[in-house]
């Protein structure tokens, strides 16, 4: 299906957004470039590869985002990346609510565990902390 391969050892061509936006030698943040040993690369902040969901459970992960406006960023697995969504306002924390949920770039699976500080200057500069995560 054109789209949604992979290219071999590369990673999968819908990251070429997020990619773009960030520049790895300035920020913490996984690159999603495939990795040619197991040492973290020394252009970027590459974290170790994130563990496989069992057998048919897709991981998920929500991350409080301390950026220009404090948001939550909803990521889920999907097609050998982690979709994701901008929420405003926050999960619901009450049955019945609804969010608004806006669609950003896809992000590499690396991270579903990335909390850290991103510089001021870079693309979603703030903290970023997992308040949620499974499959």
């Amino acid at each position: 299906m054109p789209g949604k391969r992979k290219t071999a050892g590369g990673p999968p061509p819908s990251l070429g957004d997020y990619q773009t936006k960030r520049d790895f030698r300035n920020t913490p943040e996984p690159s999603g470039a495939a990795r040619q040993s197991s040492a973290p690369s020394s252009a970027g902040g590459d974290a170790p590869p994130a563990s496989p969901p069992p057998a048919g459970f897709p991981r998920f992960v929500v991350q409080e985002h301390h950026a220009s406006h404090l948001h939550w960023d909803l990521r889920l697995e999907m097609d050998g990346v982690l979709k994701s969504w901008a929420v405003p306002k926050g999960p619901p924390l009450e049955r019945g609510i609804k969010r608004l949920a806006m669609q950003v770039e896809d992000h590499p699976l690396d991270y579903i565990s990335f909390e850290g500080d991103i510089p001021a200057g870079n693309y979603g500069a703030g903290t970023v902390a997992i308040w949620d995560q499974g499959n």
